[in-house]
């Protein structure tokens, strides 16, 4: 596994939920970009820790952190998930999981004794200088928002 901490943090330009261009260099100088991978949207852990974030979402603002998920869903279907649980932020679309292998959450995984590709739920966070700070892998769900907020919280003190 690479570990990408310290490391500037792999650019990219994806479209989002309304087919607009996302970079990460549109967010060049916010004090915090909050990039978390999931692996589909309308699942049972994809849509507790998007609404997690939806929650929390005032909290990530005042802090001056922007949220960006990242899933290989396209935008129609990021465009439901947002609207049926009423996201305030944008869920980026990476089909061909180019921006997933870049950040090495693209990996082989197992259920139910089947094997195959998918998103390792993640979370980067990368500071303004584009430098990933700190990042989580193989995310549990419960609990790991509020694991992200207490880390840009000390950061602040």
């Amino acid at each position: 596994m690479t570990m990408l901490e310290g490391l500037e943090a792999p650019k990219f330009t994806l479209l989002n939920e309304k087919g607009e261009t996302v970079s990460l260099a549109d967010f060049n100088g916010k004090e915090s970009v909050v990039l978390y991978f999931y692996p589909k949207d309308m699942t049972p852990g994809c849509t507790t820790e998007a609404c997690d974030f939806r929650d929390a979402h005032q909290d990530f603002s005042d802090l001056d952190a922007v949220i960006l998920g990242v899933s290989p869903d396209d935008e129609n279907k990021h465009a439901k998930f947002i609207e049926k649980h009423g996201l305030p932020f944008s869920l980026l679309v990476d089909t061909n999981h180019e921006v997933a292998e870049a950040y090495d959450v693209w990996k082989l995984k197992k259920m139910y004794g089947r094997e195959y590709m998918g998103i390792e739920r993640s979370t980067f966070l990368i500071n303004k200088e584009g430098i990933v700070e700190k990042e989580w892998r193989k995310v549990r769900v419960k609990n790991h928002i509020e694991e992200v907020l207490n880390y840009l919280r000390r950061k602040g003190e």
